[in-house]
Formats: structure tokens, C-alpha cells, sequence
């Protein structure tokens, strides 16, 4: 079964398509495909995705996300970033699945990763998760797009520099569960106070569903800070520590 056709992809995002194509999984960096995907042509600071869509169809893309001309099945939107989170927020509302949000200054991947094992042991066939470090604001909607509309259980790490993005990263993700791993000084280039940097984290509670859950770090100097941003979302609030 793929895991978007052209029609979806066009009806997710508000494009237009030209060509069929049914794609088998999702990335914007053409070096990662192998045959089959949906590669999504976004312009960036530095570069432009379209550059890469000769690469992208030589190694074997289903189809193409792209906002320019394309002679290969495509699907055609105003902007490629938006389609992205478009794409991503649609993979979120068909997937019936229970999902954890992460976030922290330290520890995200490695709690993400152990959720992920053990999701696999209770759901082996329907676990989703989001791979390497894609925990930013073209990784988390990039992980949602890749999702599976059979998923059971998924874990999702979500990162920020700046307030507001977890914010924003949150809303997409929309996890039944909010985990805070721990606050330290590690993004005091972008904030004033260590203060400042647990109210960002704290923006993850911002998009629990309802009845969501908060997990909170006890030993944490922050712990009362997040509690209170904590108690303004979440349904009940647990926390792990020495308390």
C-alpha cells in the first residue's frame, strides 16, 4: 500500500497535479532516496530544492512536491515549506494513532529512541517514530508526512532556539502525551535566562490533546515553572526524578 498518491498529496496541500504517481515514503533531501518517494522540492536561505529533482528522479522518485516547472509527476503548489507542513499536518488528522512529544535541552533522542523500542514491543507492525535528529520545523512536519495512516503508537522529538517554535512544532504534532526531559543553560545564545528557556519548553503542553498528559522533571530547578505552564493544557501531570 503506498503511502500517498498524487490525488491525496494535491488535496492535503491545495495543489494541482500532473501526472499519477503514488509514492511509498517522503523526504526533501534527495540523497535519501532509493526508489519510490515523494521528494519535495523547498527553497531555502542557501539553496533550492528544484536543483535536485534531475538527481532525485535519476535515483528513482515516485513523484515530485515542487513549486516551479517539473517534466516528471508532480504536484504543483505555491510554496514548498508550506506544502511540507501541509503534508505533515494531514499525515497527523488520518492517523488514529496515541503519540508522545519530546522535548528537553538534553535527552530528547535518546527518550524518543526508547519509546520507540518499546512501542515496538507492544505494536511491532503499526510503531512510528521520527528518525535521526528531525525534531525542527521542516524535520517534525517532514516525520508526520512519513507516518503511516496505520500507525498505533508514535514517538516525535521536537526542538527550538527560539521561543515560539515549539509553539508551532507542538500544534502539528498534537501529542496525547508532553514529555519534558530537562532545562539547562544550552540555548542561552538565543534567551535571556535559563527561566526564559523552561517557558519555551513549557509551549510543548500547548498542543496536548485533550485529556493529554504531562511528564515533568522533578529534580528539575524549572519543575514549578513547567508545572504551572503544565497545568494550564494538561489533564494530569506526572513527573520522573528523585521526588
Amino acid at each position: 500500500m503506498s503511502l500517498w498518491t498524487a490525488a491525496e498529496i494535491a488535496d492535503a496541500t491545495g495543489g494541482t497535479t500532473h501526472g499519477d504517481f503514488a509514492a511509498e515514503g517522503v523526504t526533501f533531501d534527495s540523497r535519501e532516496v532509493i526508489g519510490g518517494e515523494l521528494f519535495v522540492a523547498m527553497k531555502g536561505e542557501t539553496t533550492d530544492g528544484h536543483r535536485f529533482v534531475e538527481s532525485a528522479h535519476r535515483q528513482g522518485a515516485a513523484g515530485f512536491l515542487v513549486s516551479e516547472d517539473c517534466a516528471y509527476p508532480h504536484v504543483r503548489v505555491a510554496d514548498g515549506f508550506e506544502a511540507l507542513q501541509a503534508l505533515g499536518r494531514a499525515g497527523r488528522e488520518r492517523a488514529g494513532a496515541t503519540i508522545v512529544g519530546v522535548t528537553g535541552s538534553v535527552g530528547k533522542t535518546s527518550v524518543k529512541e526508547a519509546l520507540r523500542h518499546a512501542f515496538q514491543e507492544i505494536e511491532p507492525e503499526h510503531t512510528h517514530w521520527s528518525v535521526k535528529s528531525y525534531n525542527n520545523h521542516t524535520g517534525v512536519p517532514l516525520s508526520l508526512a512519513r507516518m503511516p495512516g496505520d500507525t498505533r503508537l508514535a514517538a516525535f522529538e521536537m526542538g527550538m532556539n527560539h521561543a515560539g517554535e515549539l509553539a508551532a512544532l507542538t500544534r502539528l504534532v498534537r501529542p496525547h502525551v508532553a514529555v519534558v526531559t530537562w532545562v539547562t543553560s544550552a540555548h542561552l545564545a538565543f534567551f535571556d535566562s535559563e527561566e526564559a528557556i523552561a517557558d519555551a519548553k513549557g509551549e510543548i503542553f500547548e498542543g496536548l490533546e485533550p485529556g493529554g498528559v504531562a511528564v515533568l522533571p522533578f529534580d528539575s530547578a524549572h519543575y514549578a515553572r513547567l508545572r504551572a505552564k503544565a497545568e494550564r493544557h494538561a489533564a494530569r501531570i506526572l513527573s520522573f526524578g528523585s521526588g
